[in-house]
């Protein structure tokens, strides 16, 4: 595998950043197309962790319009220094309770619930707010012990209790696959959460039913098995100084 830098070179300029969507944006419709499903089907979302707010800004004018972010603090912050932007926010990482009030206070989107606890503090927080908050739920679909997500045999019980939790609107499941270069172990994980969402939307419990899974690696495999949104950073900004595992466990560079 190329190192990081060389595969994703490092954009600096807005020229940079559109050449950048524009490359991806074109790789979704033929993933698509290879599926059969027209590439407008799938969402976009940008990931601007670790890359500094100035680069952010270029970003924005090359059309980014929503950014995910792995971590509360981090997300806040800018979400702060960046408030004149149009921009809306989507957190994507592991949430701790305590970091429940931030994300009721600003983001649009967390893709990242996996846990009663943590859907308790963001409903009660959100409902003192006045505001709803869409959700998809994590599911750990390589059985890695590093990564966080509800195993898959205990999603159905969780999801069948978020309705106790008006504020929270569900809109479907995400995953982090295994990190391999095995296309066909990549592609079993998000096999398996289409078909747990299936099962989900069976019964009514999964909203329209989402799919976010991919990222810069293997984006193109979690589309031709059915994502609706896929999460990418590196491929749009360039590759981060600091390794995967620093914000997904069990990570290396590359996605």
């Amino acid at each position: 595998m190329p190192d990081e830098p060389q595969r994703y070179p490092k954009a600096e300029s807005v020229a940079d950043f559109a050449r950048n969507l524009d490359a991806v944006r074109a790789r979704i419709d033929a993933a698509a197309g290879r599926a059969g499903r027209p590439g407008a089907e799938v969402r976009l979302l940008p990931v601007s962790k670790t890359v500094p707010e100035e680069r952010i800004r270029l970003a924005v004018e090359a059309g980014c319009r929503t950014l995910g972010e792995n971590k509360v603090q981090e997300a806040k912050r800018k979400w702060q220094n960046l408030a004149d932007l149009d921009v809306s926010w989507s957190v994507i990482g592991h949430l701790q309770t305590n970091k429940a009030k931030d994300v009721a206070a600003f983001a649009d989107e967390f893709q990242a619930l996996d846990n009663l606890r943590a859907a308790e503090a963001l409903d009660r927080r959100l409902q003192a707010a006045g505001r709803s908050l869409d959700v998809f739920v994590q599911v750990n679909t390589s059985a890695e012990d590093s990564k966080y997500g509800l195993p898959p045999e205990e999603l159905i019980p969780f999801l069948k209790r978020l309705p106790e939790y008006a504020a929270l609107n569900v809109q479907g499941l995400m995953t982090l696959a295994v990190f391999t270069p095995d296309t066909e172990r990549v592609r079993t994980c998000f096999r398996l959460l289409r078909t747990l969402r299936d099962q989900a939307r069976d019964l009514d419990l999964v909203g329209p039913g989402e799919l976010s899974m991919g990222m810069s690696g293997d984006y193109e495999t979690a589309i031709e098995e059915g994502a609706t949104v896929v999460r990418v950073g590196q491929a749009i900004f360039g590759a981060r100084p600091v390794a995967d595992g620093h914000y997904w466990p069990g990570a290396t560079n590359g996605r």
